[in-house]
């Protein structure tokens, strides 16, 4: 009698627990619960956001349009142009939907499939903002060697290898982020599914996702950072030796944009998935991540094209022929 007891409370025991780990969905606070700023905060994003997509759509179509940027530079803008879309779509339309509507849950499913694209994403950014420093790198500082070394033989590859990195390192994160129970509660103090958040509502034992989270992010984060710092020391110890002080100034120019996003982005990635789990860091989270999901994608193609002859010449071209096509349909 006793042993059918203890069958039967542990069967109960194990049918509640079942009960209290499934959760169909989660709850996004975003910026908090203020309803005055709703309004204004979306018009805000909703800007950011047409600003976005429209710069970077732009780059790609010039790109892919004009042969005279049929280089491997603008091969690799185009890839970032393409990424910094997907990035920005990824998080923004759910956050424009929440501040407008007031909902903010989101389904379990839809949040680890959000939290596995920003992975992919994040890691794919990373090594590729590397390769177009090294691309950089080249074209500046051995410029006799840089047609034999950046072919399509070389740009191909990495860029494939980019988006692979990304894909296989988030495949494990989610596979692990898939096995961690959660019982409640189901608020995640964030404007998307970011890992963290998510993996500290979990019942589990954590331990080895951290870990796994960590060596990841060291992965995705240092090996590129230093390829890419040392990539631009190298070309502004170039810069320096530039006879001319007009040229000097308009390459260092050029160059020290592109290293300040660079840096901004690496460096909110270090802080909020390497450093320690802080207070004071923890409440800032949300404003880094600010930078690296919403101001870096919007800035991009402004800084990378940002007094570019080429990419200016490409879209004058384009506007003539807009407008020919439309004098050429509308008759007049």
């Amino acid at each position: 009698m006793t042993m059918e007891n203890h069958t039967m409370t542990q069967s109960m025991a194990n049918t509640e627990w079942e009960n209290q780990t499934y959760i169909s969905e989660f709850i996004l606070l975003g910026f908090g619960n203020l309803p005055q700023l709703r309004l204004l905060l979306f018009l805000l994003f909703l800007l950011i956001y047409d600003l976005t997509m429209a710069g970077n759509v732009l780059i790609i179509l010039l790109v892919l349009t004009d042969h005279h940027l049929h280089t491997p530079m603008y091969f690799f803008l185009w890839n970032l142009s393409f990424l910094e879309t997907c990035y920005t779509s990824n998080s923004l339309p759910r956050m424009l939907q929440s501040l407008l509507t007031g909902n903010r849950a989101i389904s379990a499913c839809a949040c680890f499939i959000q939290n596995y694209i920003f992975g992919l994403l994040a890691g794919s950014e990373s090594y590729l903002l590397s390769a177009m420093s090294y691309d950089r790198y080249l074209a500046i500082c051995k410029p006799l060697h840089y047609v034999s070394i950046m072919n399509d033989r070389f740009c191909f590859p990495l860029v494939a290898a980019s988006w692979i990195s990304g894909l296989l390192g988030n495949s494990i994160i989610l596979y692990v982020l898939s096995r961690l129970v959660f019982c409640g509660p189901n608020k995640i103090d964030h404007f998307f599914c970011d890992l963290i958040p998510v993996i500290k509502l979990s019942c589990s034992d954590t331990h080895l996702m951290e870990l796994i989270v960590f060596l990841l992010s060291s992965i995705f984060s240092l090996p590129p950072l230093l390829l890419t710092l040392s990539s631009y020391l190298c070309i502004l110890s170039t810069i320096l030796q530039i006879p001319s002080t007009t040229g000097r100034q308009k390459a260092f120019s050029t160059c020290s944009s592109h290293l300040m996003v660079v840096t901004l982005f690496y460096g909110t990635l270090i802080i909020i998935y390497m450093l320690p789990d802080v207070a004071a860091l923890r409440d800032l989270n949300k404003v880094f991540s600010l930078f690296y999901t919403v101001l870096t994608p919007m800035a991009n193609p402004f800084i990378y094209t940002l007094r570019n002859k080429e990419v200016n010449n490409a879209l004058s071209k384009g506007v003539r022929k807009l407008r020919a096509f439309m004098r050429e349909n509308t008759g007049t």
